[in-house]
């Protein structure tokens, strides 16, 4: 495996021993049951992929992005990578900045341990509960366990672990081959959304580095903060607070990326990235609506009990997650991003949502996400 580690405030090899330590393999299952699962679930994707650009209208692109079944640790181990690259520039100028301080090497290296442990923790979590994700910021060569390879560098490609999609299917009693091919098609949309625009993955890439370059905070600060959001994740340190907390995630504490918001521009970043994240998530979730009746005979049923375990099972994931971006809750931007597609295409059709994709300049504000009729009236989209 690459080296994770050096000199960065981040200690990315301890991350990915200490994931490994502690996280579970997943529900038990039989090598012969294991291979028909992934085989079946690259079926689905690739069965999904045509499903979801009949839908949209959205064309293939140019570039042809991989599928990989993965395991919780292969999971982790490309969002290390990822992480590690989006950060990376932030990380250079933060490690500038500390070496010129008294003990600033000494400092950044103890730091980077216990970050290190921090983050394996909160990836070891979140291991066990992500059904799939397209991965934007894939780098060209990490290494993958459970027939993982690398995609083309900056490419992106398509996760779906396994372990968590059994585990969930289970859970929720529902038709395994339903589920399987119902997961598969709101994380295919992720993936047609990106390939068919191809300046969508650069847009995003940037607003973030943006809003990153914008920070001026010291490094000790910065990974105290990391640390406790960290914690918070995992549910250490935050005993008895998630009892306390409303049904909303009202009177969450924390510290997250909103902290280091700090000036005007910031904001406005901010806002633009929580609009895009929202137009992506809810459009997958209308895509998986818009297909599933006529691909997946049990999706009333699979739709219902998901959703009631989205809204009653995922509340510390989501509160912690809003401490960490500083964004609205997840579920929230299923919800306001859903209606924003489904109002849209019920005014403009298909032909006319699909302006969205043309530049950065058509993309909906955070206003305009909760308004569909100002993004209407504002790009004065036709249907064909």
């Amino acid at each position: 495996m690459t080296s994770l580690g050096g000199t960065d405030l981040v200690d990315w090899n301890l991350a990915v021993s200490t994931a490994t330590r502690i996280t579970r393999p997943g529900p038990e299952v039989s090598r012969d049951e294991a291979r028909a699962i992934v085989a079946e679930l690259r079926d689905h994707a690739s069965a999904s992929e045509a499903h979801v650009r009949e839908f949209t209208g959205l064309g293939s692109g140019a570039v042809d992005t991989p599928v990989l079944v993965v395991d919780r640790l292969g999971w982790v181990r490309a969002n290390v990578a990822g992480f590690r690259a989006v950060l990376q520039p932030l990380m250079a100028r933060m490690r500038e900045r500390r070496s010129g301080l008294p003990g600033g090497a000494a400092l950044t290296m103890v730091g980077s341990k216990v970050t290190g442990v921090e983050v394996g923790m909160l990836l070891s979590f979140l291991s066990s509960r992500v059904l799939g994700q397209y991965e934007t910021f894939a780098p060209a060569s990490p290494s993958l366990p459970a027939g993982g390879g690398p995609g083309a560098a900056g490419a992106g490609r398509l996760l779906l672990v396994a372990p968590n999609i059994v585990h969930v299917e289970r859970e929720l009693d529902v038709h395994p081959h339903d589920f399987r091919l119902w997961v598969a098609l709101h994380e295919e949309t992720h993936r047609t959304q990106f390939t068919a625009v191809p300046w969508l993955r650069d847009h995003l890439e940037s607003e973030i580095q943006a809003f990153l370059g914008e920070a001026d905070v010291d490094p000790a600060t910065l990974l105290e903060r990391f640390r406790q959001a960290a914690q918070s994740m995992t549910g250490r340190g935050q005993e008895g607070q998630e009892e306390a907390a409303g049904p909303a995630g009202e009177g969450d504490g924390g510290l997250g990326i909103v902290d280091l918001v700090q000036t005007p521009r910031q904001r406005e970043i901010l806002d633009r990235l929580t609009a895009v994240m929202s137009l992506l998530e809810g459009h997958a979730d209308f895509v998986m609506d818009g297909v599933g009746p006529a691909v997946v005979p049990s999706v009333a049923e699979i739709r219902e009990k998901f959703t009631r375990r989205r809204q009653t099972g995922a509340g510390r994931l989501d509160r912690a997650l809003r401490r960490l971006l500083g964004m609205d809750a997840k579920l929230r931007q299923y919800r306001d991003g859903e209606r924003f597609v489904r109002q849209v295409v019920e005014q403009a059709g298909m032909t006319g949502f699909n302006k969205v994709w043309t530049s950065p300049n058509t993309l909906p504000s955070k206003e305009e996400i909760s308004r569909p009729e100002q993004w209407v009236a504002r790009v004065k989209p036709t249907a064909a």
